[in-house]
This record gives structure tokens, sequence and C-alpha cells, in this order.
């Protein structure tokens, strides 16, 4: 019995070890969460800082979140272009290892696509492409066994599953997306990349970036659109009060789509969250501008 209580102690003990050399990881929002998760697996949860549907481009942390980015071995993030706040404040802070997404080589720099305001700036929503996505997870492992190089095959195992998965639900977004008959209209124009990537055709977007409020010279533009029959369909943001874009298309051709969710605000937390997200977008934009 004593050889057996030691033994479970030994290894209470190990496990123990095990667990406490996996790095303390701190992400932006809930899509890196995600990625990051299952690139971890069953080592470790990352600490997601913007949560409860909130805004990641103006959140504000609080002060035990500011503490956490603080005492992070690896803060995994998409860039300042979607979180100038946490790029303050990692600026403010010495301490661990920081691995921007968005500076991966293999992402390509968009601009918003539209002309009003935001014009030219960098559209930071590259998580849209599953296919570029796969650069951020060879990049999430990478970081995760340089700090943590005594579980490495443990990281590229949960890697290559995760890559794998990437593929599937590429084809599968592919799949539904090639229904999709003539162009829409997007209450954001946060969907350049998806667009890309699945050959959709944005016609226009109510609020084009970050910057401004969409304003009544765009807006007009935006209705004229509309008119001329040509719009399948116009989506809504998740969060935001979908009224504007009712108005927009009563007496038009269009529809109203449900709302679409590029930030995922409104979707259950949960390591799949990132297939959740992308196949939520392309089933709901297939179901009201399928054919």
């Amino acid at each position: 019995m004593r050889q057996m209580t030691a033994l479970l102690v030994l290894t209470l003990v190990t496990a123990g070890g095990a667990r406490a050399d996996v790095p303390r990881v701190v992400v932006d929002f809930a899509p890196t969460g995600s990625l990051v998760a299952q690139v971890m697996g069953g080592l470790g949860q990352p600490d997601v800082l913007v949560q409860g549907g909130a805004d990641p481009h103006d959140y504000q942390m609080r002060p035990s979140q500011a503490r956490a980015v603080e005492a992070a071995d690896l803060v995994i993030w998409v860039g300042p272009e979607l979180t100038p706040w946490l790029g303050r404040v990692l600026d403010r802070m010495g301490g661990g290892a920081r691995l921007g997404l968005l500076a991966d080589p293999g992402t390509p720099r968009r601009p918003y696509d539209g002309a009003n305001g935001d014009s030219g700036a960098t559209d930071p929503h590259a998580w849209l492409d599953p296919v570029l996505v796969e650069g951020w997870v060879r990049a999430i492992r990478d970081a995760l066994t340089a700090a943590d190089p005594g579980h490495a095959d443990q990281y590229a195992a949960n890697a290559a599953r995760l890559m794998a998965d990437l593929d599937r639900l590429n084809a599968q977004t592919a799949a539904t997306l090639a229904r999709v008959k003539g162009p829409i209209v997007v209450g954001h124009g946060a969907f350049g990349y998806f667009a890309a990537r699945y050959r959709l055709v944005i016609a226009a977007a109510i609020q084009d970036g970050e910057a401004v409020a969409p304003g009544a010279a765009h807006l007009s533009r935006v209705r004229a659109l509309l008119t001329k029959g040509e719009v399948a369909c116009v989506f809504p943001v998740a969060g935001q009060d979908p009224a504007q874009a009712a108005q927009m298309v009563e007496g038009t051709g269009a529809r109203l789509g449900p709302p679409l969710d590029p930030e995922a605000v409104a979707l259950a937390p949960g390591a799949n969250l990132y297939q959740r997200l992308i196949g939520g977008l392309a089933d709901a934009i297939a179901a009201c501008a399928g054919g």
C-alpha cells in the first residue's frame, strides 16, 4: 500500500510539474484563442482578453487583465491593426515573447476596399481566410515550442490535426458558397479576405472600416445600388442594430439576410469556435443568397 501511495504521489507531482512547465499564454480575442487552444490541446488554455461580446477594436482591459498580460510568457495577437489598445500596453511593458499573426510572412496586407473614410487602412480580418490561417497555426506551434520545448511533439501533433481540419473546413466552405448567386452587401467592410478566398462579389459595405460611421452620401450610394435590383442580399453585423440594413432593403429587390459575425462576438466560447465561425458565415450567406 505504501508503494502504491508513493507511486500515486510521484505521478501527481510529475503531472503537476509538466503542467507548470506549460507557458502562460494570453491572446487578444476569441478566434485567436480558439486556434491557440487547439494547438495547446490538453496541455493548457490561453487567457482570452476580449470576452462577452465586446468589440475588440476599442476594448478596455480590467486591471487584472493588464496584470495577466504583464505576467504572460507569451502574448499571441492579430496585431495593433485590430487591437491598438493592446499594442499600447505591450509597448509600455517588457516581459515575455510576443507573436503578431498579421505580420506572418504568408499573410498579405489588404486595405479596406471601401471609400467611406477607411479606404487604404489595413484590414486586419485575415483570420477569415482558413488557408492563410494554416500559416498562423504553424507560427503558433513554433512560438509555443520555443517557450516550451519539452512539449514540442504535442504541439506539432495538435497543429497537424488542426491544419488538416482547416483543409476540410476550406473545402466545405468553398462548396457551400459556390451556390451564391449575385453580389451581396455587407454591414461591415471586414470581408475582403473571405470574399477573395471564396470568390464572393461584395458590391458595397454599409460601414467600410473602423474609423467613422457611414455618411449620408455613402448610404445614398448603397441605396442606389440596391434599387438596381442586382444585389441578392444585405447582411447586417452581429451585435449591431439591424434597423439600418432593414431600412435600406425596403422597396428594393434585395433581401435582408441574417447577421454576420466576423469577430465571433455572438458565438459561445470553445476550442472549435474558429471552425464554427467560418462555417456559420458560409451557411448564413448561402441561406440568403444561395440561388
